[in-house]
């Protein structure tokens, strides 16, 4: 495993390129990696990858393509164009669309990582049956759609703190975990329904860890995200 520093993504979920680039700023020489989705990218669109790019940041762009395996191709194709060290699709878009993002990704100069969304951590278990018609638990899904993401070539999952043991232990050491859902002891879920602290979602076997509300709407951030660090390393 690499230093806490390279682990932790932090999610510019901001309106503006402006308030992006501040949040890097603050947060220079503590982190390096962070999130785009889909709220500023939609607001946008590339200026907000170049802005952080400008600022020596890497860029995981979380916009969980999820459509027809052609269309997911093309788009990440041109996410690759942008530069971004990782990007995602939705695992429950199948196996074939899947293996259209990964083709497409190996295809790149420089190829980003693609990794899959299992189940979303808004998610529970009442959700999945009433509302989705998935018979299993979340455990069982995420560890379905991991198998299912690994077989077509994906690098690995987007999958809450809840589940990487299990898929760590299915999928072995090199498969990328990348856990939203992080919350340091005693924070607020906020709409998360599957959470665990920095330290939990280590110790389980994360590759990378998403925090985004604890660290950009504390105060001071670059204070939130320093104590998230130390609880990493510790």
């Amino acid at each position: 495993m690499t230093a806490p520093e390279d682990r932790l993504i932090v999610a510019l979920d901001v309106d503006t390129v402006g308030q992006g680039e501040a949040l890097v700023d603050r947060l220079h020489g503590l982190v390096g990696h962070f999130k785009i989705g889909s709220r500023l990218f939609t607001a946008a669109g590339p200026a907000a990858v170049e802005a952080v790019h400008k600022r020596g940041g890497r860029v995981f762009l979380d916009l969980k393509f999820h459509d027809i395996p052609s269309s997911v191709a093309g788009a990440v194709r041109e996410a690759a164009g942008l530069g971004v060290f990782m990007l995602n699709v939705h695992a429950s878009g199948g196996a074939a669309m899947m293996r259209a993002a990964a083709e497409a990704a190996g295809a790149a100069g420089a190829r980003p990582l693609v990794i899959a969304v299992t189940v979303l951590t808004s998610l529970d278990r009442k959700t999945l049956a009433a509302e989705l018609g998935v018979a299993s638990s979340v455990e069982g899904h995420a560890l379905h759609l991991a198998r299912l993401a690994g077989a077509a070539g994906l690098d690995g999952v987007v999958a809450s703190p809840n589940e990487i043991r299990a898929i760590r232990a299915q999928m072995g050491p090199a498969f990328v975990v990348v856990t939203p859902g992080v919350r340091p002891a005693g924070a607020t879920a906020d709409d998360q329904a599957r959470t665990a602290t920095p330290a939990a979602a280590v110790g389980a076997g994360a590759h990378y860890l998403v925090v985004g509300r604890p660290i950009t709407a504390a105060p001071d951030p670059a204070a939130a995200a320093a104590a998230i660090l130390a609880e990493m390393r510790a």
